[in-house]
């Protein structure tokens, strides 16, 4: 009789110790999904006027902070937006890309417009201040420095991770630099897809 208890209370003692491994992986992956990314902005478009986070409610949306002199990065990470966007077409009609500046000294509205007028509409760039970009960054967690060349001219180092808002204006994922292309849609079609 002993035995038995002594079973069941070894059982117990397991199963308590699972729903108490279950509850803080829960309460992890919570605080995941809710990371606090992102701020409240009013920024400068590429096509006038502004864009505010409180004007784009309702609607998903993604940013990407880079600079138009990039060589590498900046270009190829809009070709792939580009092309997402193309393939889902009218599925994510109302999916908008910020290209974020961090480099407003040299990328003003009208060299913004130009740059990324070589990609879909829907894709727009945004000039913060030179005084708000730290602020910003640092809201999005995004790096960037000034690294002089040779030449006397500079690059930028930056992050080079894309992210994702849902309709309500909140943190709901990122694409990774380079992300498999299947990928890459998938996160896209559940984004607007959760806007519907």
């Amino acid at each position: 009789m002993k035995t038995i208890r002594l079973a069941i209370w070894g059982v117990a003692a397991v199963f308590a110790a699972l729903l108490a491994f279950l509850l803080w992986q829960a309460q992890s992956s919570q605080k995941f999904a809710a990371l606090d990314i992102g701020m409240p902005f009013s920024l400068a478009s590429s096509k006038g006027g502004v864009v505010t986070s409180e004007s784009l409610k309702g609607k998903p949306y993604a940013m990407f902070f880079g600079f138009t002199h990039c060589p590498v990065i900046c270009p190829t990470t809009l070709y792939e937006m580009n092309s997402a966007l193309t393939t889902l077409g009218d599925e994510a009609k109302d999916l908008r890309m910020f290209f974020v500046t961090v480099d407003p000294e040299r990328d003003t509205a009208d060299f913004l417009a130009t740059y990324v007028g070589n990609f879909d509409p829907r894709i727009e760039g945004l000039i913060p201040k030179i005084e708000e970009l730290p602020a910003l960054a640092k809201a999005f967690r995004v790096f960037y420095e000034k690294v002089p060349n040779s030449d006397g001219s500079y690059t930028m180092n930056h992050t080079a991770t894309i992210f994702l808002f849902d309709a309500t204006g909140a943190f709901a994922g990122t694409i990774a630099f380079d992300e498999d292309p299947t990928l890459r849609l998938e996160k896209l079609r559940r984004l607007v897809k959760a806007a519907r």
